[in-house]
């Protein structure tokens, strides 16, 4: 019997690979809706920081919105809604249903659903790239477990299902089928089915499904985006500035090796460079200090003395027309300690200076309303709480600079796994999805 099983397993991983080839140079670009899920209150992130932690402390690490995106799974098809989130590798679904959980995975409806043994070579190879080891469980199944910045953690059992994305059905892909755990917030997190790991792993969603670039683009305006599968390739969008990926052939223990790795290199302040060496910006013999780009995490989080010294750059510059909130103890999401008071009777925010994160070979300038957040809920007399986007990674006690999806609002973010490299165009992301008929 456990041939034969060996002998399965091996059959789909033959068809998998099959199947990357045949999406990857034959299919055209599949656009889907992305949408910015609010939250009424604080979820932990989907992003896992165990492995660029050099502490054991677990601190609260919560954030307001999330990237979500529909698509169908198993056979007959089941409607599911995915986190988007570049920083996990691993995806996974719901498949039990909690008290007030009703978006789930039904495996047993699904007649393309296969379990995936302790022995397969899946298990045991594959999974190598995950933050904690597979397990063995009393079935002898191939057991997982993942844990986030909050102490929580979702726990199952690998498996292949197929999931169709736009028109296309992808190959039998693994995916985490979750049946146990501890959610922070098991309200909110019951609104979504899982998470799309699309980081550079081999399990991540986008290698199992053949396709070697993804783009998509994240609405200011609305809940509206786009995820885009395959080429993008349009005469309205402007030529992207791409910066390399950050390859590491010697493991390290604090460096995420299959996370979207880029090298940054400074920090301007409207006309402004940040007065700090580059050391202070590359990764360590440690691996600490890598640069993320991250779409499940919502802010940018940067190492202390990065953090302290565009904090105080930006006071100075916006002295004279933000009030600071005066509230020394007053820490938004843990790690975010500059904050303002603004009147909500306001039109506009102010004119504020543009913060520009300087990549090895391009430039993400974030201006506007990406470099303030209206904390909800937040009033000091008839005035809002407003805080800066960027935070203190040590306040974390992550050991990495992580560029949140907050900072890529209407940029076009392109990657590009073909060419080691992520793009990158101001955009009007409601009007992208528009030109390429989505319904918004």
């Amino acid at each position: 019997m456990a041939f034969l099983q060996l002998l399965v397993q091996l059959f789909i991983s033959f068809i998998l690979l099959q199947s990357k080839h045949c999406l990857s140079s034959n299919q055209p670009p599949i656009v889907l809706a992305l949408r910015t899920q609010k939250h009424r209150t604080p979820i932990s992130t989907p992003r896992l920081f165990s492995t660029t932690s050099k502490t054991t402390d677990k601190l609260l690490f919560h954030h307001n919105v999330t990237l979500t995106v529909s698509l169908t799974a198993g056979t007959p098809l089941q409607n599911i809604t995915m986190v988007l989130d570049t920083g996990s590798e691993l995806s996974w679904l719901h498949c039990k249903k909690e008290p007030n959980f009703n978006s789930i995975f039904n495996p047993l409806a699904s007649k393309t659903y296969t379990k995936i043994p302790c022995s397969s070579p899946t298990c045991e190879t594959r999974t190598r790239d995950l933050p904690l080891p597979v397990s063995c469980d009393p079935a002898k199944l191939c057991h997982f477990i993942i844990s986030y910045a909050d102490a929580s953690s979702v726990e199952g059992n690998l498996a292949f299902e197929t999931f169709r994305v736009g028109s296309v059905t992808g190959p039998a892909t693994v995916f985490g089928c979750m049946d146990s755990g501890f959610s922070s917030n098991s309200e909110e997190d019951a609104k979504t089915t899982g998470l799309m790991g699309m980081n550079r792993g081999s399990l991540s969603f986008v290698n199992q499904m053949g396709f070697r670039k993804f783009s998509y683009c994240i609405s200011d305006r609305d809940s509206s985006g786009v995820l885009l599968l395959g080429e993008a390739s349009f005469s309205w969008l402007k030529p992207l500035n791409y910066t390399p990926l950050v390859e590491m052939s010697t493991p390290l223990p604090y460096f995420d090796r299959v996370a979207y790795s880029v090298q940054l290199e400074g920090i301007r302040v409207s006309d402004k460079v940040l007065s700090l060496p580059k050391s202070v910006f590359v990764p360590d013999h440690t691996g600490a200090g890598q640069t993320m780009v991250d779409s499940g995490t919502q802010f940018t989080f940067l190492l202390g003395p990065v953090y302290s010294a565009l904090k105080q750059e930006f006071l100075l510059q916006t002295k004279g027309f933000l009030r600071v909130l005066n509230e020394p103890h007053y820490v938004f999401q843990g790690a975010m300690d500059l904050c303002y008071l603004i009147e909500p009777t306001l039109a506009a925010l102010p004119n504020l200076p543009v913060v520009n994160l300087m990549f090895r070979g391009a430039e993400m300038s974030v201006s506007g309303q990406r470099l303030l957040y209206r904390v909800p809920g937040e009033v000091r007399g008839k005035d809002s709480v407003w805080c800066f986007t960027f935070g203190n990674s040590d306040s974390l006690g992550i050991e990495s600079f992580v560029i949140g999806h907050h900072q890529q609002q209407n940029v076009w973010m392109e990657y590009d796994l073909e060419k080691s490299r992520i793009g990158f165009a101001e955009v009007r992301c409601d009007l992208a999805g528009q030109r390429l008929g989505l319904d918004v």
